[in-house]
């Protein structure tokens, strides 16, 4: 089987800008929370978030689930055309030479949807293959990146990764509790994609392996669910600390077989979920700031953008802080479950030029 590179990634965001420091004025009228809601902001490390539909302007939060469906084909296919056509353009990869596309998304669905209408948009081939990794939350960028490689190292072709999220589409009817209003202040939106090739078509940073755990027993500490008025998150203030207990062990059980331990690597993506939540890798794994601070660049600039999070602070990493040849890197992410993905990454020659993940010669 050949190795798997990553050669080209791209993002696409919605043209809406919402400034945190204003949601509490946005409350519905004598609602008790703005005191909460500004404190919650505050803590947050969120100053900014993307949205494909804005609820300031348009009364989201009364639509039923069927109409936020139908938003979610109107205003996500031309941002996942956008973030696709841009990785491609990037990774020097002709259309034609797609096997496979792997849609990601928790926040919206429909057949015939975005997946099926990117193959023309893009100008795939009509025997693509295609796959929907659906609800399975903000860690599903990493099953979604290991189907694409599987295709690659068993097929010798090219695959395409796009995550589409827009958790703009779920906000709930008030009147909201202390729960929901760290969710209605958490999530951004966001598409991004990423082009996986054999190694010997171009450069790019080596996938290595992939490792999982999910946590049944704590299934009920995070939750996704479909409602009547959208989509409904469970999400326990505890969620941090059980993923600083799980997230060491992980870790050694994807370095372990490779012979590499954590001070081995130097390059860590983590999925911006949230500061706790970054915290928590950090300080389980004995991090320093430097490492974990471009993924709260991320999340100060675009929040929590599901599983388009991590595409987006590995997009970001491999341009500034691309990875040398031979260099090690961990990518990570947690969601519904209680579930933790990681994958090793590694560079190689070409990996870590000026134009991004490959040389896209």
């Amino acid at each position: 089987m050949c190795a798997t590179v990553i050669g080209g990634t791209a993002t696409e965001l919605p043209g809406t800008v919402i400034d945190q420091s204003t949601l509490a004025s946005h409350l519905p009228e004598g609602h008790r929370g703005a005191a909460a809601l500004a404190k919650i902001v505050a803590g947050s490390g969120i100053e900014e978030r993307r949205l494909a539909v804005d609820a300031r302007v348009e009364d989201v939060a009364s639509w039923p689930t069927s109409v936020r469906m139908e938003r979610f084909q109107q205003e996500g296919l031309p941002l996942a055309r956008a973030a696709a056509s841009a990785a491609l353009a990037e990774a020097g990869t002709e259309p034609a030479e797609v096997g496979l596309l792997c849609l990601v998304s928790s926040t919206g669905y429909g057949t015939p949807g975005v997946d099926s209408r990117l193959l023309p948009g893009l100008g795939l081939r009509p025997s693509t293959r295609r796959l929907l990794v659906g609800h399975m939350g903000c860690f599903a960028a990493l099953p979604g990146l290991g189907v694409c490689d599987d295709h690659v190292r068993a097929h010798g072709g090219a695959a395409l990764l796009v995550n589409l999220e827009l958790s703009s589409l779920h906000l709930q009817p008030p009147p909201w509790d202390i729960e929901q209003l760290v969710i209605n202040s958490l999530f951004g939106d966001a598409a991004t994609a990423m082009v996986l090739r054999p190694a010997e078509r171009g450069s790019g940073p080596e996938v290595i392996d992939l490792a999982s755990l999910t946590a049944h027993e704590l299934e009920g500490h995070m939750s996704w669910h479909v409602g009547d008025h959208g989509f409904l998150m469970g999400l326990s203030a505890r969620v941090p600390d059980l993923i600083a207990e799980a997230l060491p062990g992980l870790v050694a059980d994807l370095l372990g077989p490779h012979g590499v331990r954590v001070p081995d690597v130097g390059w860590w993506a983590i999925h911006p979920g949230g500061r706790r939540i970054i915290d928590a890798a950090e300080e389980s794994l004995s991090l320093e700031p430097a490492q974990v601070a471009p993924s709260r660049e991320v999340l100060r600039r675009l929040g929590n953008c599901s599983s388009a999070g991590l595409p987006l602070v590995m997009d970001s990493m491999l341009r500034s802080h691309p990875l040398a040849e031979g260099e090690y890197g961990v990518a990570m992410t947690f969601g519904p479950g209680l579930t933790l993905e990681t994958a090793l990454l590694r560079g190689r020659e070409g990996t870590a030029g000026d134009d991004g993940p490959g040389d896209h010669s």
